[in-house]
């Protein structure tokens, strides 16, 4: 039987016919092949999805074209491959530079954008009302890993904007990490983005403290699994626990309170200072609980410490 068969979305049963069960992968156009854009595409040729790419630099786009890739000569050409647009380039006016051209040639309604650049959420939003009046979808998206974590399904990807656009192409974007959609409202995203890497820097830093107040003496590979333990049971715990308190907005003090706290902190910030370690950050900590403290919530758990974070006057 001479029968030209599409692997994307054709297969051939044991009665020697074609089936067509299999759908065929959204073709995707990927804008921007910087570290994390050639990752984008790298694992969306993976996961079966015709890809186009389009970047400044043509150049860089060799790898990817060598493993099946098909590379616009402009922006125009990249829009127009596919419904499905991933954008991840420098900042939200690169990403204007690219797409505002193609725009004034209605080169844009009717498909989706997916943007992955970094900003701000106030920048989401406003991407957000630039691409309803174009007639393109938008979702905001904020990427939780590096590089080399695309395509992990422990890795998250993080969106917010049009839930038409997430219920569409989700299993596009599945194929990047495990996608969580966070809501119709476009900054959503990226006001989680930075908060949750508010907390990684305060983890690291506290980690690397940690880690320089053993010394010479202990490796870091020694203590790190010690600390991730840590972090994974004991303090994921106070975390669930201190949660609901915060929802409320009541902070019973009946494990460890403020004012404990900051006596326990003491042992840490004198214990460093002996060893000749740089104490900004712990004092910093217990600034911050003592303002706390100092607005009556010392007999409160450490949840209370939100209140003086949002700014809520001492008494």
């Amino acid at each position: 039987m001479s029968t030209e068969i599409n692997a994307t979305h054709t297969e051939i049963t044991a009665t020697g016919t074609e089936s067509t069960d299999r759908p065929q992968k959204t073709p995707v156009t990927v804008i921007g092949l910087g570290n994390m854009g050639a990752a984008l595409a790298a694992t969306l040729l993976d996961a079966g999805h015709p890809t186009t790419v389009w970047n400044r630099s043509p150049g860089k786009a060799d790898a990817l074209v060598g493993r099946g890739a098909k590379l616009a000569a402009t922006p125009e050409e990249a829009v127009a491959a596919g419904q499905l647009i991933v954008a991840c380039v420098l900042d939200h006016d690169a990403l204007h530079a690219v797409l505002d051209p193609v725009a004034a040639a209605d080169g844009l309604a009717g498909r989706a954008l997916v943007n992955l650049t970094s900003g701000s959420p106030e920048q989401a939003v406003e991407a957000a009302a630039w691409a309803d009046s174009l007639g393109l979808g938008y979702l905001d998206g904020a990427i939780m890993t590096t590089p080399p974590g695309v395509g992990s399904p422990e890795m998250m990807f993080l969106y917010s904007g049009s839930g038409d656009v997430f219920a569409a192409h989700r299993p596009a974007l599945a194929a990047l990490g495990d996608p969580l959609y966070l809501g119709e409202e476009p900054g959503r995203a990226s006001l989680y983005d930075v908060a949750l890497l508010g907390l990684m820097w305060a983890a690291f830093t506290g980690w690397l403290h940690g880690t320089a107040l053993l010394g010479a003496d202990t490796k870091a590979t020694d203590f790190t699994p010690v600390a991730i333990r840590w972090l994974s049971h004991a303090v994921a715990g106070f975390l669930a626990t201190y949660a609901p308190q915060v929802d409320a907005g009541h902070y019973p003090g009946d494990d460890a309170t403020v004012d404990v706290q900051i006596a326990t902190i003491d042992h840490l910030i004198h214990t460093a200072a002996d060893r000749g370690l740089d104490n900004a950050l712990p004092e910093l900590l217990k600034a911050t609980m003592e303002r706390a403290s100092a607005a009556g919530h010392g007999s409160d758990s450490y949840a209370s410490v939100i209140e003086v974070l949002r700014g809520a006057p001492v008494v």
